[in-house]
């Protein structure tokens, strides 16, 4: 543990007076190197589906009770990103189909995303365009009627391709997607809604580098392969690491339903994989355990990662973990994590 001699955030004062004691007094009670107002904190969240058992529950149980216990922590956040990989659309049958691997929303469920505080959705998911798109086009229309802004994915290749940019005091973000694995229906076009394809990925560092220059610090997102295992696989980490070497700061991995490790690479952040955020597999320990990143920026840069992890119920409900279930977690994808090889 840090103690004050190596905690980062410490500033030693010293104040000597032999003969008057009373000289304390004009050190001011309030001193700090803490200025909120510098400070934006950023939560960022892995695989939102709200289809098949996760419907059902909600259903069952009303369409915000999956955000019941991690609501506070999508609240808090100055910004709020959700990776939301299904289309909304009135035609979604009710009661869900389960068993399927084509999705959809009803579009009353765009009500969950309402109550935890979405600000930035992400649009790389490879199921948008699952029920064609129409419904990718509507949904679109109701995050422009809440005011949210989308990127990774929008009505046409030049729109997904663009990057959000967001302003909170002194820290310049910018947040860009792409989608490495397809299925080519579920990529935009000129013409038509969809994720934007990673390609050879030139594009997207060589805009990563522009945003950079241009002050801006960006956060990268990729529906990369997935894999069910903690570690990334050796060109995930290749992949991954290039786009830091560009200049991102964060780089995530949007696809992953297990969460995967941790690197730090070129002064980024890289987490392989958070995990499921609302989504209903409940088939093993690793797609029960989730990831919810707060990233801390301070003065324009990427001053900490608060890990907060959760455990999914019900097919739909993550919850705050245990402490053993967050020992057990960390300790599992630290292991594997290429910062710690």
């Amino acid at each position: 543990e840090k103690g004050l001699t190596d905690y980062p955030l410490s500033i030693p004062i010293y104040l000597g007076a032999e003969r008057r004691t009373d000289a304390f007094a004009f050190l001011p009670a309030d001193f700090s190197n803490r200025d909120e107002s510098r400070m934006a904190v950023v939560a960022m969240t892995g695989v939102t589906a709200l289809t098949r058992g996760t419907a059902q529950t909600m259903e069952q149980r009303g369409v915000t009770y999956p955000a019941r216990d991690i609501a506070p922590w999508l609240l808090e956040a100055d910004l709020t990103h959700i990776s939301n990989e299904v289309s909304f659309t009135p035609d979604c049958p009710v009661p869900p189909i389960l068993g399927t691997m084509t999705f959809c929303s009803h579009e009353r469920y765009i009500e969950l995303l309402d109550a935890v505080g979405t600000d930035i959705v992400e649009l790389t998911g490879n199921h948008n365009n699952d029920y064609g798109i129409g419904p990718n086009l509507h949904t679109l229309e109701l995050f422009r009627q809440r005011g949210w802004r989308w990127f990774g994915g929008g009505a046409n290749l030049m729109e997904a391709m663009t990057p959000v940019t967001v302003t909170l005091g002194p820290n310049r973000l910018a947040f860009i997607g792409c989608n490495s694995v397809g299925p080519s229906y579920a990529y935009a076009t000129e013409t038509t809604p969809g994720a934007a394809p990673c390609g050879d990925w030139a594009w997207i560092r060589e805009t990563v580098r522009a945003l950079r220059a241009e002050g801006y610090l960006p956060i990268v997102t990729v529906q990369y392969y997935e894999t069910y295992e903690y570690f990334p696989t050796p060109q995930q980490v290749t992949d991954f690491r290039a786009l830091a070497e560009a200049g991102a700061v964060v780089v995530q991995g949007s696809q992953a339903h297990q969460p995967q490790g941790f690197d730090f690479h070129a002064g980024a952040f890289l987490h392989y994989g958070l995990g499921n955020l609302f989504f209903d597999q409940m088939q093993s320990l690793g797609t029960r355990q989730e990831f919810i990143d707060r990233l801390v920026f301070y003065d324009g840069r990427l001053l900490s990662v608060d890990l907060r992890t959760a455990m999914l119920e019900e097919g739909a409900r993550p919850r705050p973990m245990t402490a053993e279930e967050r020992r057990e977690l960390l300790q599992a994808v630290f292991a594997v994590s290429p910062a710690n090889r």
